[in-house]
């Protein structure tokens, strides 16, 4: 589901984005309002998914730094 809700309308992939701040401010905004209600929370879902996966993650300590 995380990756079907990321996936962004007329963006080609592989290309950065270089332009003005507030003209990709604009883009994102405008996009943002041509998504049905049900898509907007669709991405807020997977944005609180992730958001826990992160928080509430195993940690993985650096066994390099404990050998010296």
């Amino acid at each position: 589901m995380v990756s079907n809700v990321f996936k962004m309308k007329n963006q080609e992939s592989g290309k950065l984005n270089y332009s003005n701040p507030e003209e990709k401010e604009a883009k994102r905004i405008a996009e943002v309002k041509s998504l049905s209600y049900l898509e907007r929370l669709e991405r807020l879902m997977a944005i609180l998914e992730i958001s826990f996966l992160v928080k509430n993650g195993t940690k993985i300590k650096n066994n390099d730094q404990s050998n010296s």
